[in-house]
């Protein structure tokens, strides 16, 4: 049911005061570079269906654990995690290779990633690839807030702010259990559960929807994880309010050209707005949930190879 991929080695490499694992692949085609970058609760092992036939392209693939996640640096201060940092370590890894700009691939997480760095650091990205999550606009008050207000106060961005360490003591006790309920396709019967989300999952014992990766590959994940642990990760989502402080001044239109895929059954809604704040943005979506390049990696990389041509 599965295949299985050979994944690049690791490097060690010091960026922006911290050590970041990479995997990198197809440096034959140096100077055409393509950074995927991605999500929670992700490891750079989530591209592994893309690296290969991004490098049959013609394209440099690098693949960053970012900080936080994998062998890659934890810092403990929470500030540490700020978009300030996560895109600071990517322009690190662009001078690292002697890179001025690449395209950027995101999913999740990785995708609000790469939607700063272009608002942050325009000139290091040529293109935009983001996987799930669309461009999320500022608004008028901090996002966290927001959220509590309108999703209350179990939604587990607003948990993770209003309650830290709970959350990641409960992943971390059932690590094995809550990947194998996380990475699953969606069930019909996904109607939303009282209490936190992320926490029901971690103790459910019974699994809902079909798996999308096989034992060995899901052990990749729980390994990672067992490293490394959950706070560092979860820091990402304790510094949004901070990022919406951080991106005050800044231009918040994408100028960049864009391909944004979504999943259709994914729980994340489509923005309307997208193409008024990224008015370059091509749309598609593939019949799938949130896991996109991973449960559907064939349609995945259809998409992003086709449009990458054009």
């Amino acid at each position: 049911m599965f295949e299985q991929h050979q994944f690049p080695s690791a490097k060690m490499i010091p960026v922006n005061d911290v050590i970041l694992e990479v995997f990198e692949a197809g440096e034959k085609n140096y100077g055409n570079p393509i950074v995927l970058c991605h999500g929670w609760p992700e490891v750079a092992y989530a591209w592994r269906h893309q690296i290969q036939p991004l490098v049959e392209a013609g394209y440099h693939v690098i693949v960053p654990n970012q900080r936080g996640f994998g062998q890659s640096s934890c810092p403990t201060d929470v500030e540490a995690y700020d978009i300030e940092h996560l895109t600071g370590d990517l322009t690190a890894l662009l001078a690292h290779y002697g890179y001025k700009d690449a395209i950027f691939v995101g999913h999740d997480w990785g995708a609000m990633v790469v939607w700063g760095l272009a608002l942050l650091h325009p000139s290091s990205v040529s293109k935009i690839i983001n996987l799930s999550l669309p461009y999320q606009e500022r608004g008028d008050r901090p996002w966290i807030d927001v959220m509590e207000q309108f999703l209350g106060e179990e939604y587990y961005f607003v948990h993770f702010n209003k309650q830290p360490g709970v959350a990641d003591a409960i992943l971390e006790s059932n690590t094995e259990q809550f990947f194998n309920n996380l990475y699953r396709t969606v069930s019909q019967d996904s109607a939303p559960e009282p209490g936190m989300m992320m926490i029901n999952l971690a103790k459910s014992e019974q699994p809902k929807g079909l798996p999308i990766m096989s034992d060995s590959e899901r052990k990749v994940y729980v390994t990672s994880f067992e490293s490394s642990g959950f706070t560092a990760s979860i820091n990402w989502y304790r510094n949004l309010n901070r990022n919406w402080h951080l991106l005050a001044n800044v231009d918040p239109i994408v100028h960049h050209p864009t391909l944004m895929i979504y999943g259709e059954k994914d729980v994340i809604p489509r923005s309307d707005s997208l193409p008024s704040f990224v008015p370059n943005v091509d749309i598609v979506s593939i019949d799938c949930g949130h896991w996109i390049q991973q449960e559907k990696p064939d349609d995945t990389n259809r998409c992003i190879l086709e449009w990458l041509k054009k």
